[in-house]
């Protein structure tokens, strides 16, 4: 799969995973750092192929996570012979009394509450793995924390349990300790928090009108690989997407009213290299993992109901880029009046984010990248 060596998350958690017996963990990482090979490993090596129920279980916030999960397993799976995944994801349907052969279940906490307790699909009292991927998503969607918990609660004693957050604010860090029995803990320093590889940038702007211009040039100065712009509403993604396709830019909208299927296509078109721009809301934050992606822009800055600087949502944004420590881009677009905002971005990950005068080429040229 092109591993030469194993990340950091990897090289520490691994031991632990494939340990026996089995010991539970509860780990910080964010995307991009090589968790998923990690679980889907630990996984993989406790499925029994000869027996045909499901022995794993793991629980994404959204379906496109569970889907990328899927993948990996069937990517490093093909070398364990009859081991099967299955989508427990809305949209999924299951004909009535139909046994669940496939050894490994990953889907959404609803779907595989449903799937559980109401259809009987699967028996939890047979699960050996169980997986909560992006946990600190889990806690902010609605009533995905219950649902997750009473998941675990009918699980049996030696199951292992494996959690993953990219963040730990206290309230993850309480739900992660109700839910998993003597933990092994990696936590990452906040300094490593920061995404060094990534040269972070802004530029002033008066208005959208600007702040497309600025776009325009950067983009102009910097033919590279695809990139992927972020925007804090619906309205201002439509609005972004039109300028820039009547501008002749390959460009495609992803947002939270698609169904399920336009999604998936979407970001599968993006990842083929088929549009080089992909606009979006925070819904795609993430959970996309596209190799390719060089660039991230803000069109808005990540803000919360209080107005203040959504430090997570950042991170997770511009995480987008850097993949496996290879270089990465950000471009902030801001108006003058939420330079404080930024400022308190910049503070918090402790590193540095260099103003770009977008009219000057020759400086847009300069960065390397």
């Amino acid at each position: 799969m092109g591993f030469n060596r194993p990340s950091k998350i990897q090289e520490m958690a691994l031991p632990m995973m494939l340990a026996h017996p089995p010991q539970n963990l509860i780990a910080q990482s964010q995307s991009g750092t090589g968790k998923t090979a990690a679980f889907v490993l630990a996984m993989l090596s406790r499925v029994n192929a000869l027996k045909l129920f499901p022995q794993c279980l793991c629980l994404a916030p959204t379906y496109e996570l569970a889907l990328q999960t899927g993948r990996v397993v069937e990517r490093m799976g093909k070398f364990c012979v009859d081991v099967q995944v299955m989508y427990a994801i809305r949209g999924n349907r299951i004909p009535r009394d139909t046994d669940v052969t496939k050894q490994i279940v990953i889907g959404t906490p609803g779907t595989v509450l449903d799937w559980c307790f109401k259809r009987k699909l699967i028996d939890l009292t047979k699960i050996r793995v169980f997986v909560l991927d992006e946990a600190d998503v889990m806690i902010d969607t609605q009533g995905f924390a219950d649902q997750s918990i009473r998941i675990q609660r009918a699980l049996p004693n030696e199951c292992q349990m494996l959690l993953f957050s990219a963040t730990f604010e206290d309230s993850v860090w309480q739900f992660a300790e109700r839910i998993i029995p003597d933990p092994n803990v990696i936590k990452l320093r906040k300094e490593e928090l920061t995404l060094n590889n990534i040269q972070q940038y802004y530029v002033l702007c008066g208005n959208r009108k600007d702040k497309y211009q600025a776009l325009c040039n950067i983009y102009g100065g910097i033919t590279i690989g695809q990139a992927i712009i972020f925007c804090q509403t619906r309205r201002n993604a439509k609005w972004l997407t039109v300028e820039m396709m009547q501008d002749g830019h390959q460009v495609s909208l992803l947002s939270g009213e698609l169904t399920v299927d336009q999604r998936a296509s979407i970001i599968q078109r993006f990842r083929d290299g088929k549009e080089k721009v992909l606009i979006t809301t925070n819904v795609c934050a993430r959970g996309i993992d596209v190799k390719q992606i060089t660039i991230v822009v803000n069109f808005d800055l990540p803000v919360n109901q209080a107005e203040e600087p959504d430090y997570e949502t950042y991170l997770h944004r511009i995480g987008r880029t850097g993949r496996f420590g290879k270089k990465g881009l950000a471009f902030n677009m801001i108006e003058v009046d939420k330079l404080p905002l930024l400022m308190k971005i910049q503070d918090h990950f402790n590193s540095s984010i260099k103003q770009l005068d977008p009219e000057d080429m020759d400086e847009i040229e300069k960065i390397e990248y």
